[in-house]
C-alpha cells in the first residue's frame, strides 16, 4: 500500500523520494505517531511536502488511495457495517428545531461517540441519540447536528462535521491555479533586492543606542526607508481576446504596485509596435513612442509582458499586420529591439500552457522570448521570477 502510495505521490508531480519513503517507514516503525489515520495522514504530509502549494494535490492523492481506512474512533470493541453508513434518507429540519440542538463540544462528542459504538447493536435510521443516517444525531452521516462527526459518508451534506481529515483547505495554494492578488504578491516577493535610498525619514534603532552608549548623550540616528530596489517594465496586453483575463490582469498589476517602487507600465494591443499607451481611454492622443521608452529606462529594468499572444501571426512578423493602425515595421522587430536593452524578460500567459501548442502565434511570441514565456499560476510566476533574478 504504502509503494502505491508512493507511485500516486510521484504521478501527481509531487517530488517525493525514496529516502523520503524510507524515512516514512522509520517514523512509523518507531512509532512517533498513535496508530489513526489522521496522525498518518500528518506525518506523512510533513514527510513529502516541502512546498505549500503542492498540499492540496497532496490531499487529494492521500484521498484516493487511503479512501475507506479512516476509524472515526478507535475503540476495540464496536466495528461499524457498512450497510450502516449507507445513505437512504434525508430529514429537513426547521430553524426552530435546529436551534434545539444543542453542541456537545468535542472531549464530549468523542466520550459519547464510544459509548454509542459500545452500546449499538444494529442499524439505526432517524432519531437523535443512535449513529446512522437522517437523524438529529451528531454521529452518522446525511443528518443535521450543528456540530458532529461524519461517519460512512464521502461528504457532508450541511458542512458541520469537526473531524473530517481529507476537508480540502488548500484549494487556494496549488501552484496550478490561477492567482489572486494575495498569491500574486507573494509570488512577486521571489523578485526582491532590498536597499536604502531617499530621505532619512527612518529611526535606525540599533545605531541610535550604540551612539547614545558611546557619547553618553542622546544620539538620534536616521536613516532612509528600506525598499525594493528592483525596476520593473510591466507591458499589458488589452482589448480584443485579452478581455476574459481582465480581472487577474488586474490582480497582478495591484500586486506589482504594492510590491515595487520603482514600476512603470505601458499598454499594447496584441503585439508591441512603434509607441505604447498609458490610458486606454486616450490611447490615440497620448501615446509614447517605443524609442522614447528605451532611451529614457537604463537597461537595468527587468521588462515583464502580460498578454495571451493570440492574434494572426501577420500581426508578429510584417508590416501593416497590425488589425488597429498601419505599422510601418513588424511586431518582431519592435519586440526584439526592446529584448536587445532589456536582457532580463519574460512574457506571462494567462492561457493555460496545455494550449498553447495549438496556437501559431503563441509560438511565434515564445520563440521571440527564447521560450522565457510561463503561465500565469503560482508556478508559473514562481518560474519567471526565477527566470527575472537570473544573471544575463
Amino acid at each position: 500500500m504504502f509503494l502505491t502510495f508512493l507511485e500516486e505521490l510521484r504521478a501527481a508531480k509531487i517530488p517525493a523520494s525514496l529516502k523520503e519513503h524510507l524515512l516514512l517507514l522509520e517514523a512509523l516503525k518507531a512509532d512517533v505517531i498513535d496508530w489513526s489515520i489522521t496522525d498518518f495522514y500528518y506525518l506523512a504530509r510533513a514527510t513529502y511536502v516541502k512546498d505549500e502549494g503542492l498540499l492540496d494535490r497532496f490531499d487529494m492523492v492521500f484521498a484516493k488511495v487511503f479512501k475507506g481506512l479512516e476509524p472515526t474512533v478507535e475503540t476495540g470493541t464496536a466495528e461499524i457495517p457498512e450497510d450502516w453508513l449507507r445513505a437512504v434518507a434525508e430529514l429537513n429540519l426547521s430553524a426552530e428545531e435546529l436551534a434545539e440542538l444543542e453542541k456537545l463540544g468535542w472531549d464530549k462528542l468523542m466520550e459519547t461517540l464510544k459509548e454509542r459504538l459500545e452500546e449499538q447493536k444494529k442499524r439505526h435510521e432517524g432519531g437523535n441519540k443512535w449513529i446512522g443516517t437522517a437523524g438529529k444525531s451528531p454521529f452518522g452521516a446525511q443528518g443535521s447536528h450543528p456540530e458532529g462527526v461524519r461517519i460512512g459518508q464521502d461528504k457532508g451534506r450541511n458542512g458541520k462535521a469537526v473531524k473530517v481529515w481529507d476537508k480540502r483547505e488548500f484549494k487556494n495554494l496549488d501552484n496550478s491555479v490561477e492567482l489572486g492578488t494575495r498569491n500574486i504578491k507573494v509570488a512577486l516577493r521571489r523578485l526582491r533586492r532590498f536597499a536604502r535610498d531617499g530621505a532619512a525619514d527612518e529611526l535606525d534603532l540599533a545605531e541610535t543606542i550604540s551612539g547614545t552608549a558611546k557619547k553618553a548623550y542622546l544620539d538620534i540616528v536616521m536613516r532612509p526607508e528600506r525598499h525594493n530596489a528592483v525596476k520593473l517594465l510591466l507591458m499589458l496586453d488589452v482589448g480584443g481576446s485579452m478581455d476574459p483575463h481582465v480581472k487577474v490582469c488586474e490582480e497582478l498589476f495591484s500586486a506589482a504596485r504594492s510590491e515595487f517602487k520603482h514600476l512603470e507600465f505601458f499598454y499594447f494591443h496584441n503585439c508591441p509596435y512603434e509607441a505604447l499607451w498609458k490610458d486606454n481611454k486616450r490611447r490615440w492622443a497620448e501615446r509614447t513612442p517605443v524609442m522614447e521608452l528605451l532611451h529614457k529606462f537604463p537597461h537595468d529594468y527587468k521588462l515583464v509582458f502580460v498578454g495571451d499572444a493570440s492574434m494572426s501571426p501577420y500581426e508578429i512578423n510584417y508590416p501593416g499586420g497590425s488589425v488597429e493602425h498601419w505599422n510601418e515595421e513588424a511586431g518582431d522587430v519592435w519586440m526584439q529591439r526592446m529584448l536587445d536593452v532589456y536582457h532580463s524578460a519574460a512574457w506571462l500567459n494567462p492561457i493555460p500552457e496545455k494550449s498553447w501548442g495549438h496556437s501559431q502565434s503563441i509560438q511565434m511570441i515564445k520563440t521571440i522570448m527564447e521560450n522565457r514565456m510561463y503561465p500565469l499560476s503560482l508556478e508559473g510566476l514562481d518560474r519567471a521570477m526565477r527566470e527575472l533574478t537570473r544573471s544575463h
